[in-house]
């Protein structure tokens, strides 16, 4: 039995990475069962019970990259490309702080439209208009000067998943122009800058194995990221992992609460992939130590449009008309949907 291993993670030892990868490949239900209990401890004795949303407003699904796993790579000609006005990203943001969002994720693919001048002027519009709230950026790879702009924009936090942390897999996911090097370049210029800065990975993505997610919680241990994304793997039409297996809900809620343990303080969201791969999904995620939701504020007609993967959330619960159900279905579980900006605890 690995309990001990557990106990040590808890109480703040640092695992080998024989012993990360004991953990991960232990799929006894106990096992998760524990890890979840005491993940969940970790969580509420820093945040409570307390489960932060925030307003996703997918503002461009046009991308420059050709990720082989993306649906909205750009050579995907199936893809109906739309962009989001300055106004309609506003009126998102109106109808998000009136249901009591107090942090918006602007996320897009790497869309050359959207310069830095575009990109500064819409953060300072969000942030004259809604000075209490939280601004969230993912947008990709940019250059320093170019984050720099953002954040004194008014820009608070950026997600930037470096998807793997072992560079021959990353390379088997990505055309030849894009590195793992310059990912993570990319993210400790973030953190230097002072973004609350948020890292992540997929789980069960093609080629994947036991040392890659090692190495995932390696990368976490030490880059001590403010935020943290992980979901499963999903296959999207018209890319060339179309025909590979989904990854393992399973494995992801586990990995939650691993990642809770390693670092306790993190924000960690119960992705919409994972509210994908299964129907309470999000539920099981926050029942394992996440503490964040993501609900759509995107206009109603571009959901179905930006599809990283086949079969994604765009209406129910994962729209924000249904917060109401989204909070009873919290509420359920034993936990509270909270307005607040939901900001990293030093």
């Amino acid at each position: 039995m690995n309990r001990h291993l557990i106990d040590k993670l808890a109480d703040g030892g640092e695992l080998t990475r024989q012993e990360l990868a004991r953990l991960i490949t232990d799929d006894s239900r106990e096992i998760s069962a524990y890890l979840a209990e005491r993940a969940n401890a970790a969580r509420e004795q820093i945040y409570g019970r307390q489960v932060f949303i925030r307003g996703l407003i997918e503002f461009t699904n046009y991308c420059r990259n050709d990720c082989y796993y993306c649906g909205i790579r750009r050579s995907n000609d199936a893809v109906s490309r739309y962009r989001l006005t300055e106004g309609q990203i506003l009126d998102c943001c109106r109808q998000g702080y009136d249901l009591g969002f107090r942090t918006f994720v602007l996320q897009g693919g790497e869309d050359p439209y959207w310069t830095d001048e575009r990109t500064c002027q819409v953060v300072s519009a969000i942030r004259q208009s809604y000075p209490d709230c939280a601004i969230t950026l993912s947008m990709g790879e940019r250059n320093r000067e170019s984050y720099q702009k953002l954040f004194d924009a008014g820009a608070d936090r950026y997600l930037l998943r470096h998807e793997t942390a072992d560079s021959e897999h990353y390379s088997r996911l990505h055309p030849a122009e894009l590195s793992l090097a310059h990912r993570l370049s990319c993210l400790q210029a973030l953190k230097e800058i002072g973004f609350q800065t948020g890292c992540g990975f997929m789980v069960g993505s093609p080629y994947q194995t036991i040392d890659h997610l090692v190495e995932d919680l390696c990368l976490i241990r030490e880059f001590r990221p403010q935020m943290v994304g992980i979901g499963p793997f999903l296959p999207a039409a018209n890319t060339p992992f179309e025909r590979e297996p989904a990854g393992s809900s399973e494995l992801t809620i586990k990995l939650l609460s691993i990642v809770r343990l390693l670092h306790p303080r993190v924000l960690l969201p119960a992705t919409t992939a994972l509210g994908t791969a299964e129907h309470d999904g999000r539920e099981r995620g926050i029942l394992a130590g996440a503490n964040v939701i993501m609900p759509n504020l995107s206009p109603l007609e571009v959901r179905e449009k930006y599809l990283l993967y086949d079969g994604k959330i765009a209406t129910g619960d994962e729209a924000a008309e249904s917060i109401r159900h989204l909070t009873a279905s919290m509420k359920k579980i034993g936990y509270e949907i909270v307005t607040a900006r939901g900001d990293y605890l030093v």
